[in-house]
């Protein structure tokens, strides 16, 4: 055990038994991040990476070989005919998300999300519960917004899928791959695979796109391996593997990345210009470094379930359940608890860990949330970090980790916080 750092008996007996019991899930996740990390691999090779394409360019940024180059590579990783990854132009996973909605959709459209309601960044870009109103919202566009819940079993309804996508005004599926603040589970490659077919049986025109978050890298497959038109995610997640400054990438059918690129720049613009301003090396970097350190996450949040399983609570996804996203809720059941898990693990940050978060109203949140984040790339959730919303059930979604050593050490000082306030 630690010569560094000192935990309770309790915390230290149930770290013992949760690594014993993730074993299993430990071997499947390093067989997943090899399969990955070889596909990465073959794409660096193919597309004859060198090192002048680390180069900078500023300005219009015209003829920038790196910034085509990265374009390519990510097109090939995700069996694309098209993608761009851009940092700074990309603000964050929100930002990229929105420009693929209004690149895509116009007056009169219908978006319909059929994972239930998204995460609470993006109400305001549908403009659902009057909020974006005139601000520039889908809905102050005219572009209509239906979904589908999932099923009282926590599963996909693809009968109510096929039929609300058959309707010929709807020209976007949305799947949310992850779970965002609430209880259900992640999607599946092969639950996307099936929601394409049925979209696509019965509405050819409809595109599916897919919110892809946290999901990079889980699974041997990606969403556009199995038939979504278009993928987004953001780099300061899985796919900028912890190197990233930050930024987003879109991946998918030509036409429609050109749609999203018009709506980056502007019409006529497109991927054709952009200064990199000296990112290409950090976005390479981090690009080749994303199955490893998305193993590296998946590894800490089965630890995690493991470890408070043991402890008492309940956890979802389960420590013995397959994973398609590095998410770990863990249902604390009351704020205390909630508020002691993050600032105990805030305690083994490698940045910040002096400090104490505490739960404030966060810009684009309904409710009060606290964030335990010690990271070098402000608001990376690839590295170790937790937040929730204080509110019911007071579950704490915990994520990332660059490596499992520290990050088990984080984890055992979130459970041993809560030991040592007497709230086990």
């Amino acid at each position: 055990m630690s010569t560094y750092f000192n935990f309770s008996e309790t915390v230290k007996d149930a770290s013992e038994a949760a690594l014993k019991r993730a074993e299993k899930q430990f071997e499947k996740i390093e067989k997943i991040a090899e399969h990955n990390q070889q596909k990465v691999l073959s794409a660096f090779i193919g597309n004859r990476v060198d090192e002048t394409d680390f180069n900078t360019t500023t300005g219009y940024g015209y003829s920038d070989r790196g910034r085509e180059k990265l374009d390519a590579l990510v097109a090939d990783i995700f069996s694309a005919d098209s993608a761009i990854i851009r940092a700074g132009a990309l603000a964050c996973g929100t930002h990229t998300l929105a420009v693929c909605l209004y690149g895509i959709l116009r007056p009169g459209d219908t978006l319909l999300c059929v994972t239930g309601t998204p995460y609470d960044t993006i109400h305001s870009v549908i403009g659902l519960g009057g909020k974006g109103k005139g601000q520039g919202s889908l809905a102050d566009f005219g572009i209509k917004y239906r979904q589908v819940d999932l099923t009282d079993g926590d599963r996909l309804d693809y009968a109510k899928i096929e039929a609300e996508a058959s309707d010929k005004s709807v020209r976007m599926v949305y799947i949310q791959r992850s779970r965002g603040y609430e209880l259900r589970h992640s999607i599946s490659i092969a639950e996307i695979e099936k929601v394409c077919e049925a979209v696509h049986g019965a509405n050819p025109n409809a595109v599916v796109m897919v919110d892809n978050c946290y999901g990079e890298f889980t699974e041997e497959k990606e969403p556009t391996d199995v038939g979504a038109d278009i993928v987004a995610g953001s780099l300061i997640k899985n796919m900028g593997g912890g190197i990233a400054p930050g930024g987003g990438y879109i991946a998918g059918k030509k036409e429609l990345v050109e749609l999203c690129s018009y709506r980056l720049t502007t019409p006529g613009l497109g991927s054709e210009l952009g200064a990199t301003l000296g990112f290409n090396r950090s976005l390479f970097m981090g690009v080749f470094n994303a199955p490893g350190v998305t193993g590296q996450a998946l590894k800490t949040a089965v630890f995690a379930a493991a470890l408070f399983e043991r402890l008492g609570f309940k956890v979802t996804p389960a420590s013995d359940e397959t994973r398609h996203d590095i998410i770990q809720a863990i249902c604390l059941e009351n704020s205390e608890r909630l508020i002691a898990f993050c600032q105990g693990m805030q305690k083994g940050a490698p940045v910040d860990s002096y400090v104490a978060p505490e739960p404030w109203d966060m810009p684009g949140y309904d409710s009060k949330v606290i964030m335990s984040a010690g990271a070098f790339t402000s608001g990376s959730s690839i590295e170790l970090s937790a937040d929730a919303p204080l509110r019911e059930p007071y579950a704490v979604w915990m994520q990332g980790g660059l490596n499992f050593f520290s990050s088990k050490i984080g984890v055992m000082l979130a459970a041993d916080e809560i030991v040592r306030r007497n709230l086990l």
